[in-house]
């Protein structure tokens, strides 16, 4: 239940500093995680993602306050909850709440709240959820690296599904393919031989490493891509169902949801800052995942 008692602490800090700052890297320290990572949980746990919440939250409360905070002026409670403008305030308050600050004042005007959250376990349905946990001596891989910031910027703003569709299209997964030599014995081999490994090294608060990648071995032509040592990790490894490409997406996700919400809370695991491997492979005829999560006994 600590995993749970750490979540909660970030809620706290959050809903404490809903009027301040919300500094991402102390809401991460408060649940033992990186800001990625922290991000990726909250995401995937709730739904939504954390800046979305904090809108949100901030908005529920500045409804509240324009309803029952009497002369208090609309540009007051703007920079209260961290707009800097009343133009600014109106256009996010009209998004959520469809209607004007001003109009929040008049009696029996509809609006929406959104409540803070909480964390808790839940009983679920009894569908098993296969998983294995392995210790693997270090290793090291190779490829095409990109560096992205946390909260996912704006639409032009590179990420790693963009990454992956550039470099299928330019040929540079299949160049890394090409060098890549032989998969190691430790790993299935239904794989590929091009994977994905993310937050292997720290870039920044607000940032987070991710690379398109392939096992070193005595065969592989490491010139020119990067290359990270992975050190010796106990691992939980989660591999999906064989799937047609267009589940792809859907399977992915619910692998990561599953285990955020199923495993991670109950399993007496917690998982190390950040490093995961994303595999990806073949198994009768259709496509297979596997997703690796470095973790540690609690």
């Amino acid at each position: 239940m600590e995993w749970l008692e750490r979540m909660n602490r970030a809620i706290d800090y959050i809903e404490t500093n809903l009027t301040e700052k919300v500094e991402l890297s102390e809401a991460a320290r408060m649940a033992c995680c990186s800001s990625y990572q922290f991000q990726r949980m909250f995401s995937f746990i709730t739904d939504v993602t954390l800046s979305e919440y904090i809108r949100r939250r901030r908005l529920t409360l500045a409804a509240l306050e324009l309803q029952h905070g009497g002369a208090a002026k609309v540009i007051d409670i703007a920079l209260k909850y961290g707009y800097e403008s009343p133009v600014s305030f109106a256009r996010a308050f009209n998004s959520l709440h469809g209607i004007t600050p001003a109009m929040a004042r008049q009696e029996g005007i509809a609006l929406k709240a959104y409540p803070r959250l909480s964390f808790l376990i839940t009983i679920k349905g009894a569908e098993a959820m296969n998983y294995r946990i392995e210790t693997k001596e270090s290793f090291e891989v190779f490829g095409i690296e990109g560096v992205f910031p946390t909260n996912g910027g704006g639409e032009s703003v590179l990420t790693p599904a963009k990454l992956w569709e550039q470099s299928h299209a330019n040929g540079d997964v299949k160049r890394l393919e090409a060098r890549a030599g032989n998969l190691p014995s430790f790993v299935s081999q239904n794989l590929h031989l091009v994977h994905a490994v993310c937050s292997y090294r720290k870039t920044g608060p607000e940032t987070f490493p991710y690379m398109l990648c392939a096992f070193k071995d005595g065969a592989s032509n490491m010139d020119g891509y990067t290359s990270v040592n992975i050190p010796a990790h106990t691992w939980a490894i989660f591999p999906s169902e064989p799937h047609p490409w267009d589940q792809f997406g859907e399977t992915i996700e619910t692998l990561y949801k599953r285990f955020y919400t199923e495993w991670l809370p109950t399993a007496g695991y917690e998982q190390l800052d950040g490093i995961e491997f994303e595999m990806y492979g073949a198994k009768d005829g259709l496509n297979y995942i596997e997703l690796w999560f470095a973790i540690r006994k609690v």
